[in-house]
């Protein structure tokens, strides 16, 4: 009887032995697939805005939330669309104008958070007797004709003074960089740049700065666009990489100092240089992306520019078709 009773407790022993066996094999596999995570490549220039990503990579941001990123620094638009249409990155960080051209050319890119808005930092400079908008009419503009930021900004603002660029604006074709100089050597009556020709131009005794990017919120916004197969592939990864960078504005936020030298070594300034620079953007955390996104049912300005920036550049025929833009837009992320 005892022998009987002996056996029974060894199978019952073995029996919870094995469970315990099992259970402990799947919970590693779990944790050990937690570390290894998700993997992908984004797209970045090397713009300040683009900055807290690298918060976000340094302090173990992506790590902790169950993503592996790599943050390929590629300054051109055109290399960023094409290895995003090839798959050899699975995002890319631009402005929400640069966008809209990517899908009109069938790149399947879909915007899932708002990083930063230029507010100050994009300027038109102008000879001094130049005092409005309007006194722009007939003068040689430098700026940059076939597309980018500068440009969608400049016909944002002409339209609002109800202007047409195109019969209006002697325009010379020039990058931002390349137009602020030209106004400076007083080649041009104005000129769409950024700093340090703001600066630059208010320093000259024929120059001021007639507008800067501060009076309209919003309209230079730059995104993180995801492949859409990505996206369906791996949701999870998606709302790991917007949680992310949630948490690494809040991480600038609190603790500046710290903050400063990480993106400062990113971007290859001193934490001074940089924070001056960052006088000139502002940067989308997570209750500003829920404004800036909207829902599907009630969009928010991110619908609107986009669809301003399909009739502007379809309008300067630099797209040849408006792309859809609810393939576009993906308000779920920011809604989580």
């Amino acid at each position: 009887m005892l022998r009987k009773v002996g056996s029974i407790f060894l199978v019952i022993l073995l029996l919870i032995m094995t469970g315990c066996s099992g259970e402990t094999s799947t919970e590693a596999q779990k944790e050990t697939n937690n570390k290894k995570g998700t993997s992908f490549s984004l797209g970045v220039a090397t713009w300040v805005g683009y900055a807290p990503l690298y918060i976000a990579q340094e302090k173990g941001i992506f790590k902790k939330n169950g993503i592996n990123v790599d943050l390929m620094k590629m300054e051109s638009n055109t290399d960023r669309r094409t290895a995003l249409a090839a798959k050899r990155i699975q995002g890319f960080a631009s402005t929400v104008d640069t966008h809209v051209v990517s899908a009109a050319s069938d790149v399947p890119g879909v915007q899932v958070v708002a990083l930063d808005e230029s507010h100050g930092g994009d300027g038109i400079v102008a000879k001094k007797e130049i005092k409005s908008l309007k006194d722009l009419k007939g003068k040689r503009v430098a700026v940059q004709t076939d597309g980018g930021a500068s440009f969608f900004w400049f016909l944002y603002l002409l339209k609002q003074e109800g202007m047409d660029f195109n019969k209006e604006i002697k325009a010379q074709n020039m990058t931002a960089g390349d137009a602020g100089a030209a106004f400076i050597a007083g080649k041009v009556d104005a000129a769409v740049t950024w700093e340090p020709w703001l600066t630059k131009a208010k320093q000259t005794d024929f120059g001021s700065v007639l507008a800067t990017s501060d009076i309209s919120p919003g309209v230079i916004t730059s995104t993180i666009a995801m492949h859409e197969d990505f996206i369906k592939e791996n949701p999870e990864a998606v709302k790991a990489l917007v949680k992310s960078w949630f948490e690494a504005v809040d991480y600038y936020k609190t603790n500046k100092e710290d903050a400063l030298e990480i993106m400062g070594k990113a971007m290859g300034q001193s934490p001074k240089e940089i924070e001056e620079a960052l006088k000139g953007v502002r940067f989308y955390d997570e209750q500003k992306n829920k404004e800036y996104f909207g829902t599907k049912e009630n969009p928010g300005q991110i619908y609107e520019l986009s669809k301003m920036g399909a009739e502007f550049w379809k309008g300067q025929n630099l797209i040849q078709k408006e792309p859809n833009l609810d393939k576009l837009i993906d308000y779920s992320f920011v809604q989580q």
